[in-house]
């Protein structure tokens, strides 16, 4: 309920409030010692509000006075100031306690940032694995489409079956083939009789050589004819090209097949080719090493499991063309399926290995970059510090491999590289490369 509805509702309630609210106001301003009022006219205050509380049907002490009341106010003053002393003292306390932690703290880390410690630059021969996204192909995989219309007489294989070249697959209804090629060997057998009968009364000089070499002519046109009609039969029957694995039936038995109908699939499993995009400098740099014997060089496939392939591949052939939207070049690996493990259409990685001979390596943790170059502190022979550009390579896990700007007899500072400054004179501990390769954990700053 609102403060002005009340007051309007309950003026007498609202009216002994007030006066209550002022004779304890009025006791405490003298209690802290603001003489504004007497304690005679406090008495008489509460008083009057006595009898109106009283008239109201309000319970009202007798023995209410100003001494009661300065009596309580000066018990509540005392509880406040000994619970505020109390709590002053704890935050003291503990204001010390963070004060001391906070300077503990600011010396070990004082006397851990003057912990530096040292390293050289190893020199080693490590293997780099550049990864690329590949769909996997077969060498060959082709559609097995009918040659001819008719009815599908007969399906000699099952999906996923392995068949060999020559075997029959499908057969088409050949009634309407078999009957043109009975008519046209009709035909050309006649054709061959008249021949034969006008070649004999032409060696009687019965008839003219002209005649002789017409009959000759519809001979041949009609021998031609069942050799055709012979070949529309035998399309009939649709074989296996070449060594395979027969796909998905795309036509059941009995359907009406028309001329170019997919029957099937079939793929040749035996050797994988494996298709993957190269960008452009990746490909110049293949390009500089292709004459060079690289016999450390490896080609490995990664299935979507995370496994390896067992059988190594080869670059088989590299495209003509980059494709200007991507700036990378198609390159095809080959890879032996003896087995039979990887299928057309499968995803992968190809990660192609080679070995770095010699390659200057040094922790990422002893580098930092200003501009996208990178940098470290090398300690002279005085152990002063400076600020050397180095040139990264490569990189790989917590290490770069660095192709210029130091060398393996350089000192170059590992930990406390963001203390250190141009010029700066420091004391430092020195840490065998060996060791800090072995236990890399951190990036660069």
């Amino acid at each position: 309920m609102k403060a002005f509805t009340f007051v309007r509702r309950r003026p007498f309630t609202s009216l002994a409030l007030i006066m209550g609210l002022a004779s304890g106001s009025a006791a405490a301003l003298q209690m802290a010692g603001f003489d504004i009022v007497s304690r005679t006219e406090i008495d008489s205050v509460l008083k009057s509000s006595s009898v109106v509380l009283a008239s109201l049907g309000v319970e009202v002490p007798s023995d209410l006075d100003s001494a009661k009341i300065m009596t309580e106010l000066s018990k509540l003053s005392g509880s406040a100031h000994e619970s505020d002393s109390h709590e002053r003292n704890s935050e003291e306390k503990d204001h010390h306690e963070a004060d001391h932690k906070e300077d503990s703290e600011h010396s070990e880390g004082h006397h851990a940032e003057h912990k530096i410690v040292v390293t050289h630059p190893q020199v080693i021969d490590i293997t780099l694995e550049q990864p690329y996204v590949c769909q996997i192909h077969s060498r060959r995989h082709i559609e097995v489409c009918a040659l001819e219309k008719g009815y599908l007489q007969e399906i000699l294989v099952k999906e996923g079956q392995r068949v060999k070249k020559g075997d029959l697959l499908f057969k088409i209804l050949p009634t309407l083939y078999q009957a043109r090629l009975d008519a046209e060997m009709a035909e050309a057998k006649l054709a061959e009789l008249e021949f034969n009968y006008t070649k004999t009364l032409a060696d009687k000089n019965v008839v003219s050589q002209n005649e002789v070499m017409l009959l000759e002519a519809k001979l041949a046109k009609a021998r031609a004819n069942a050799q055709m009609a012979k070949a529309e039969l035998d399309f009939t029957n649709i074989v296996a090209p070449f060594d395979g694995i027969v796909d998905r039936l795309h036509e059941q038995l009995g359907s009406l097949i028309s001329e170019g109908d997919m029957l099937t699939t079939l793929s040749d499993n035996s050797v994988m080719w494996v298709y993957f995009n190269v960008p452009e400098a990746a490909y110049l740099d293949y390009m500089e090493t292709i004459d060079k014997k690289n016999e450390e060089e490896r080609i490995e496939l990664v299935l979507a499991n995370g496994k390896k392939f067992q059988q190594p591949g080869k670059i088989g052939a590299i495209e003509a063309k980059f494709n200007n939207q991507t700036g990378n070049i198609p390159f095809r690996a080959d890879f032996p399926n003896p087995d039979g493990i990887l299928r057309h259409g499968q995803t992968g990685t190809i990660m192609i290995s080679k070995v770095h001979k010699d390659a200057i390596v040094i922790p990422q943790r002893a580098t930092f970059e200003i501009l996208d170059k990178r940098y470290v502190f090398v300690v002279d022979e005085e152990n002063v510090v400076h600020q050397r550009l180095i040139k990264v390579e490569h990189e790989k896990d917590d290490i770069f491999i660095v192709a210029s700007g130091i060398t393996s007899m350089d000192k170059i500072v590992l930990d406390g590289v963001r203390d250190m400054n141009e010029g700066k004179k420091i004391e430092f501990e020195v840490a065998k490369p060996e060791q800090v390769l072995a236990h890399q954990k951190f990036h660069a700053e």
